[in-house]
């Protein structure tokens, strides 16, 4: 069985000018505003296409993390993950950064840098990103 997920974007105006939003379509969990300021120097209240995307790679891989820690025999406690995504203005989207902090019973330091180094490469986002540089820290709580 296969799922599609779906947002829709409708943007009005030039690129530097104009602005949109992009609505969850398939959830509907709610609509957000976009435009290039936000995207290309930062915004506290605007989303952008990297923000986006840095809440489906953190989601992703505490998803993958979970499911490895499982399969190892010490499922987790909790999982916190934040990706941070880096976009460059003329030059794209250049990296997403995973920062992980769980709570795992019964798993050494090094098990589980290793099993979160496997879920970061094995996660679907992770793969879908593959043209660019995937950086991971991994800390036991």
């Amino acid at each position: 069985m296969s799922v599609t997920s779906e947002a829709r974007t409708a943007w009005k105006g030039s690129l530097f000018e104009g602005s949109g939003q992009v609505t969850l379509a398939t959830s509907g969990a709610g609509t957000f505003d976009v435009n290039w300021k936000a995207r290309s120097e930062g915004s506290s209240s605007v989303t952008t296409p990297e923000e986006l995307i840095a809440a489906a790679h953190s989601s992703c891989f505490s998803m993958a993390l979970s499911h490895a820690l499982t399969q190892n025999g010490t499922p987790p406690e909790s999982v916190d993950a934040t990706a941070s995504v880096t976009f460059i203005p003329g030059t794209g989207i250049t990296g997403s950064h995973l920062n992980v902090n769980a709570v795992v019973p019964g798993i050494d330091a090094a098990t589980f840098e290793r099993i979160a180094g496997e879920a970061k490469a094995n996660c679907p986002v992770s793969q879908a990103l593959a043209g660019i540089d995937i950086t991971l820290e991994a800390t036991l709580a």
